[in-house]
């Protein structure tokens, strides 16, 4: 339950340092197609901080105390954050590579809770799992072809 719990946090701290990132572009993105980017950024971070509480409530059901402070969300999460303002493209970037992170830590967690047979718990991943997969799909999307 231990190994569960330490995956859990991580991913916890994980999605709420995207969910910061995404707001973060949402209010200093700055291109001519502006008004675009500031509802798409503002999409994926509402719809990350609108798991963020359910996320805490089930660690805390398996046992775990939630970190409630920068140091330590950072200290635990694997998305870096972000101290100048990149290109509208260097944002969508990042916040793609950042998604593919989540991805990785949310399925530890998942292949962790199925061990424990915690299936409310690997339950809730595989939303989450299913909701990073579809922000991939959009960022991808969004990118500048490259060919």
């Amino acid at each position: 339950m231990e190994e569960l719990n330490k995956a859990a946090l991580t991913a916890f701290a994980s999605t709420y340092g995207f969910y910061l990132k995404a707001h973060n572009f949402h209010w200093n993105v700055e291109d001519e197609s502006f008004p675009e980017f500031h509802v798409f950024f503002g999409g994926i971070y509402e719809e990350v901080y609108g798991s963020i509480d359910g996320f805490a409530e089930r660690i805390r059901s398996l046992g775990a105390k939630i970190p409630g402070n920068f140091s330590s969300l950072k200290y635990l999460s694997v998305v870096e954050d972000q101290t100048s303002y990149p290109s509208k493209d260097a944002m969508l970037t990042e916040l793609l590579a950042d998604n593919e992170k989540i991805i990785a830590v949310l399925s530890t967690a998942y292949d962790l809770a199925e061990t424990a047979k915690k299936r409310g718990f690997s339950n809730f991943i595989a939303e989450r799992l299913d909701a990073h997969e579809k922000h991939g799909w959009m960022l991808r999307a969004t990118l500048p072809d490259t060919d």
